[in-house]
């Protein structure tokens, strides 16, 4: 404790410490200069250091993660947003969206981990080697899935149209990434590989607003052909749903074993295709019976020669 009058140099000013010491002005400085020893010396040794490297490359990888994820959302969707313009089917644009962005996700993760410090030539060779044995397990998986794409893309076929196509007849009701899924006329499923639609021919018969019906009629050789050909010609015009733009064809097409053969082809709607069928069939049966025209059966004519 210092009495009035005494005087204390700067070196010898107590500074009370936790710890009951005294830390004078001398120390300080010397602290101090510790300190910028340290900021001249160490400090930049650490920075220049590995571990300052290795702080760097982690930042700059972490840099790389976030931006390339969001450069792969949003191509992501902007490539949806063109298929949408392409009318594409909302299912193959999820599914494609889907596997882009994994794919430019993966590109990313490699690209990170590049950046800290991995080798990534070896996870890139396991990757490829994964790759190409799924692939090859699923060949079959991946050519209806590529035939799928196609279909969607360039549309042939859409649900609600009738056609014949990988050995099968019937009604689209979905068409899906792998598969194709049709109802016959007698209410079965058909479920067909994408491939084999795709393999082979397809008739689309409700891609055309209109169709034409092929029907023959064989009469007698003794029956009257033009008086045949009229009464077609009225039994057509009678129907409102025959067009009469293109007109209906009506002549002789061959001369056969037992009949004359009478090929009369209308027009009419694609969906009046089948009743329109069903009831000329009908009407010319009635009609030829009421005229005396007659659908004659097949026959042969059996000679036989008394011998002896």
């Amino acid at each position: 404790m210092l009495l009035q009058g005494d005087s204390a140099t700067p070196d010898t000013v107590p500074t009370p410490e936790p710890n009951g010491g005294t830390v004078t002005l001398a120390d300080t400085a010397e602290s101090l200069g510790e300190f910028q020893r340290w900021l001249q010396e160490d400090a930049i040794d650490w920075l220049t250091g590995p571990v300052f490297e290795k702080v760097v490359l982690w930042l700059a990888a972490v840099a790389i993660f976030i931006i390339g994820r969001w450069v792969a959302k949003r191509a992501t969707a902007i490539l949806g947003r063109v298929l949408e313009g392409r009318n594409v089917d909302p299912t193959l644009i999820g599914f494609v969206s889907s596997m882009v962005y994994m794919l430019l996700l993966t590109f990313v993760v490699i690209a990170a981990l590049g950046q800290a410090g991995f080798d990534t030539a070896g996870l890139a060779a396991v990757i490829a080697a994964a790759t190409f044995a799924i692939g090859f397990a699923l060949q079959g998986s991946l050519s209806n899935f590529a035939a799928g794409v196609m279909m969607m893309i360039f549309r042939p076929i859409k649900k609600g149209d009738f056609i014949e196509a990988g050995g099968a007849t019937g009604v689209v009701e979905e068409v899906g990434v792998f598969c194709t899924i049709m109802k016959t006329g007698d209410n079965k499923k058909i479920i067909v590989p994408n491939s084999g639609v795709t393999g082979g021919n397809i008739t689309n018969y409700s891609s055309n607003p209109t169709r034409r019906l092929d029907l023959v009629f064989g009469i007698g050789y003794d029956d009257d052909v033009p008086k045949a050909k009229a009464l077609l010609k009225k039994i057509c015009e009678a129907d409102e749903r025959v067009l009469a733009d293109p007109g209906t064809t009506i002549g002789v097409v061959e001369l056969g074993d037992s009949a004359v053969n009478i090929v009369c082809r209308p027009w009419v709607n694609s969906g009046d295709y089948w009743p329109t069928h069903f009831d000329l069939l009908e009407t010319v049966k009635a009609e030829f019976d009421s005229a005396g025209i007659s659908f004659p059966y097949p026959q042969q004519d059996v000679h036989m020669n008394n011998v002896g």
